[in-house]
This record gives C-alpha cells, sequence and structure tokens, in this order.
C-alpha cells in the first residue's frame, strides 16, 4: 500500500524544486514558496494578454491591485501591464485566503485557468511575493508595457479639415490619455451637455472606451464599474456635478479599492465657470480631458487638464464645428476599431446648427451618414427624439436607452424613432404656437428684436419644448415667413435670457456680458455660448434693467 501522506509530501516538493528552478532564474526570489500538491507538473509563464484555455495551468507574475473578499473565495484582482485577471483563493466560505497577500504587492502565482459568468479567471495553486528588488524590476517593466500599449496610431481623419489638422496632436495626447487610464484601471466618467449634440459627444466616447474595458478586465460587466457617462446639471461642469463625482469616486476607492478617475467633459468645460469643479475634482485626485467648441475670453482651462481640444485654441471657429464631431473623430483615435459612429458627426452638425456655420463641412458628413442608411431627414428625427428624452431623464445615465436612441441594434432606433418623432413634433408645433403668438418685435435702429417673456405665458417645469427650444424656432419662424435677415431673439425669464441672432445683427454673445458686467456689475450677470446664440444669467431684481440694456447694446452695434 502507498503511503499517501508520504506521496503527496513527495510530489509537492517536486513541484516546488521546479518552480523554484524557474523562478529564481526570472526573478530570484528567496520569498516563501506556498506549496500545493495539486500541481504536478512544470508550468510555463504567460502574460495575462496570452491566457486562453479553459483548465490551462500557468504562471503569472503581476501586482496585486484590489483584493476582494467574498462569502465564498478570497478574490486577488492582479495586472502585469497586458490585461487584468482575478485569481481566486479558497480555504472555506468567507474565510481570508493567503492573509499576507494584500494590494500593491508584486506576486508570482501558479493557477489554474476557469471561467465564472463569462469571465477569465484563475484558481490559485500556489503563490509567491517577489522582493524588493524584483518588484522593482518588474514595475518598470510593467510601465514600459502600458506605454506601448497606449500608444496611438493615428487614423486618417473622416473627411478633410483644417480645423482636425491643427487639433491632430491633441486628439493624439487625449487618446494616449484616455488608453493608459484603460490600462491602468482608472475609472472613466464623461459629462457632456444635456443636449443632442452633447449626447452625441458622449455616445462617441463610449462606444470607443467600453470594448477596451471590457477587454483589459477579461469582462463585459467591468464597464459598470470602469465606465459611466453621465449629463452635466448646467451648461458648464458646475461645483455640484463635480462634488457628485468625487463623492461617489471616493467612496469606490474606500469599499472597492478603485482609482481616482479621469474625467472627459464634452461639450462643456472651456469656460471659467467650468473652473472650480475641475480644481475641486483635482484637489482629491481625479484628471480632466475637456473636448468643447464654445467660446471664452480667456485659455483658464487648459492649465488645469492632461488635454484640452477646442477650435479657439487654434485660432478657429469653435461654431464651426460641433462638440459631436470632434469626439466622434477622437474615439477613432481611442479605438481603431470602434463601432457605429459614421452617423453621429451629421447627426450632432444638424443638431447644433453647423449646416448653417459650415455647410460644406456638414455636406462631407452627410455622404458618410447616408452610406450608413442615415438620411437627412432621419437624422433630424433622432436629433428631435434625444432633444426630447433629455429633457425628460434629465441628469440619468439611461445607457442602454441611449444605445437604443443612436441606433444599437437599428431596428429598435427605427422603431422608437417612428413612433415618438410625430408625438414631439405635435409638441413642438404647440410651443412654436404659444410662442409666436406670446412673441413681439421691436425695431432698433436696423436691427430687429424679437422678444418673448417667458413668466407671462411658459406652462412650466416639464414642458417640451424647453424655453431656448422655443426661442429657436419663433427665431427661424421670423426669417422664413417675412425673410427678415437682421434679427436678434430672446426669451426672457425670471433670472436668465436665452439668445438667438443672425450673422446680419452684427451680435455677440460674449459682448454684451461683459458690456452688462460694465453696466450693471451688482447683477452679477454670467453666461456663455456661441457668438450668435447662448445664454447669460442675473439677480432676479435685475430682470427688467438687463433687458434695457440688452437693447442699448443691440443699438450701440
Amino acid at each position: 500500500m502507498i503511503d499517501k501522506d508520504k506521496s503527496k509530501y513527495k510530489l509537492g516538493k517536486n513541484i516546488k524544486q521546479n518552480f523554484k528552478k524557474d523562478f529564481s532564474k526570472n526573478f530570484n526570489s528567496k520569498q516563501k514558496f506556498v506549496k500545493n500538491s495539486s500541481v504536478n507538473e512544470r508550468v510555463s509563464e504567460k502574460k495575462i494578454e496570452d491566457i486562453s484555455g479553459i483548465k490551462e495551468v500557468v504562471s503569472v507574475t503581476a501586482h496585486v491591485n484590489k483584493v476582494v473578499q467574498t462569502g465564498g473565495p478570497t478574490v486577488f484582482v492582479v495586472s502585469d501591464g497586458t490585461g487584468n485577471l482575478s485569481l481566486k483563493g479558497f480555504i472555506k466560505p468567507g474565510v481570508r485566503a493567503y492573509p499576507d497577500i494584500v494590494e500593491g504587492l508584486i506576486i508570482r502565482a501558479v493557477v489554474e485557468i476557469g471561467e465564472f459568468q463569462g469571465e477569465i479567471e484563475g484558481e490559485i495553486k500556489s503563490i509567491n511575493v517577489l522582493d524588493e528588488t524584483n518588484k522593482k524590476h518588474f514595475l518598470e517593466s510593467m510601465k514600459d508595457i502600458e506605454k506601448e500599449r497606449a500608444k496611438v496610431i493615428p487614423p486618417s481623419f473622416l473627411v478633410e479639415n483644417n480645423i482636425l489638422k491643427k487639433l491632430k496632436n491633441s486628439f493624439i495626447e487625449a487618446a494616449t490619455q484616455i488608453r493608459l487610464a484603460i490600462i491602468q484601471d482608472r475609472p472613466i466618467i464623461v459629462r457632456h451637455h444635456n443636449d443632442a449634440d452633447g449626447y452625441s459627444s458622449g455616445f462617441a466616447l463610449e462606444r470607443a472606451i467600453l470594448p477596451l474595458i471590457g477587454k483589459q478586465h477579461s469582462s463585459e460587466k467591468a464597464g459598470w464599474e470602469f465606465f459611466t457617462r453621465a449629463p452635466c446639471a448646467a451648461p458648464f461642469y458646475e461645483i455640484d456635478d463635480s462634488i457628485r463625482d468625487m463623492a461617489t469616486s471616493l467612496r469606490n476607492v474606500a469599499k472597492h479599492s478603485n482609482k481616482m478617475p479621469l474625467i472627459i467633459i464634452a461639450d462643456n468645460g472651456s469656460s471659467p465657470e467650468d473652473l472650480m469643479g475641475i480644481k475641486q475634482g483635482k484637489v482629491h485626485g481625479a484628471d480632466f480631458i475637456v473636448v468643447d467648441h464654445h467660446y471664452f475670453d480667456k485659455d483658464v482651462i487648459s492649465k488645469e487638464v492632461l488635454v484640452h481640444i477646442n477650435p479657439f485654441l487654434v485660432n478657429e471657429d469653435g461654431a464651426k464645428f460641433s462638440a459631436g464631431m470632434l469626439c466622434a473623430e477622437l474615439s477613432r483615435f481611442i479605438n481603431p476599431d470602434v463601432k457605429n459612429i459614421e452617423q453621429i458627426p451629421a447627426l450632432a452638425g444638424f443638431a447644433d446648427r453647423i449646416d448653417i456655420a459650415n455647410p460644406e463641412l456638414m455636406s462631407q458628413y452627410l455622404k458618410i451618414a447616408q452610406k450608413e442608411g442615415y438620411t437627412k431627414e432621419l437624422l433630424s428625427d433622432i436629433s428631435l427624439v434625444i432633444e426630447y428624452v433629455s429633457s425628460k431623464v434629465r441628469f440619468m445615465e439611461v445607457r442602454e436607452y441611449i444605445e437604443v436612441l443612436f441606433g444599437e441594434p437599428r431596428s429598435k432606433q427605427k422603431q422608437l424613432v417612428e413612433l415618438m418623432a410625430p408625438y414631439i413634433r405635435e409638441l413642438d408645433k404647440k410651443g412654436f404656437k404659444i410662442g409666436k403668438s406670446n412673441s413681439k418685435v421691436e425695431k432698433i435702429g436696423s436691427v430687429n428684436l424679437q422678444y418673448l417673456y417667458f413668466e407671462e405665458f411658459f406652462p412650466g417645469f416639464g414642458f417640451f419644448p424647453k424655453p431656448g427650444r422655443i426661442v429657436g424656432l419663433v427665431h427661424d419662424s421670423l426669417q422664413e415667413e417675412k425673410g427678415i435677415a437682421n434679427l436678434v431673439t430672446v426669451g426672457v425669464m425670471a433670472t436668465a435670457i436665452t439668445i438667438r441672432a443672425t450673422n446680419e445683427s452684427n451680435f455677440s454673445v460674449h459682448e454684451l456680458i461683459k458690456f452688462l458686467d460694465k453696466k450693471i456689475p451688482e447683477a452679477f450677470v454670467e453666461g456663455g455660448g456661441h457668438k450668435n446664440a447662448g445664454s447669460i444669467n442675473f439677480l432676479p431684481n435685475k430682470q427688467k434693467q438687463v433687458f434695457e440694456l440688452l437693447k442699448e447694446f443691440i443699438k450701440s452695434r
């Protein structure tokens, strides 16, 4: 009869000797090796990205990113620069396995590869901690691997455009930083404006980033832990949003050992109003990238963020390029295999009226969208539905619902748009009639000022279309019906004025803000947007004064 205890000891001893020989050849570690008698073969060292075979026994050297104690095994999430892998150690349910293995250590483990809920994982057979010398060598090697993986091979742009050429280096740097964040397991938060151009921006980035996160963690569910996309509560990254993002992130650091996030602000981010939110996030360890196309008087953002992309930074007019266009192009730098973004530049462009400011560019992007089966009419309908949905979901992420709106799957997108677009157009007609019947026109020099006092007629919160959209509808209508080219239309509310203007009116939202700040500083006027489209805010008791000074400003132009 064979002595089972002696047999086990001999088997474990052989494994230990073989493994130590192989290990010392590469790392010369003197750490204690944990024996396990189930391993009876010499194992090969593998990078995590090369692991695929179920039931395969391999050796991995990696950094311990986090340790999670479940009701069953202890889970060690490790990375070697090529990818992530969950290693499971089990003694008995809920009991901490390998208590000496903690976050931050560099380990070498022999594991049997398996699969759990669609995720590749390793069952620990043995585990060893590297000494300080080998840890240093490993970390240097991992850093080099991460840098190499994060490198961007610049694709050609979807269209030939001088603005894009000038911004190319910024695209490369932004894409590199985003890819590096994914590789280093940093959560990514995308914050965008709450309109069709903003949603187009956020969705384009989401399509590029999510597959890379899934690949990095060998898990489809990783996208929920490491990626968030949500609209901003205001037309800038305000302190409220920043505090919410940091509070959630700090909780995840404490609860799940996550890192602080990389935050991408899209279709917002370039104004002084964004500065406090960005600085507040940086205090807690977050980093920022801004992709915007709105005007700013002075660039106060670039020095505070990793990358700042805006046409105005390269002496170009941001009104000729929407944020959705910029983010769609950027997504191809982040992920060369990104899918379902070809229609987004045209969709975003029509939503943000780039067809008026830059018809040649819109024509190029529309041709690309048409190849994917998107007509101008369909894009207009999708934009309309997005505007409506954004007013209802407000600041929720609603990832799956937004995916349907952008064509995942396209059959469902078509059904949804065909159902909702006619209904929303009727709401638009109602809002337009309300606005038109309550609008007044006043001649100021050669300029026609059309104004609406929303407090007198607007049905209130939750009504669609929103005040800004009503202003746009009556502004366009007066030009079309009466051929008026020299026109400024404003919607006056208790603490805000939303503005649309034609080029012929020689208007400027930014110059108006400067004018008001000089004339009536006690109103604390703030705002922004484009030259001919934007909004301002002020104290409620200064509404009448602000409106009269608006007239004075138009007359002075």
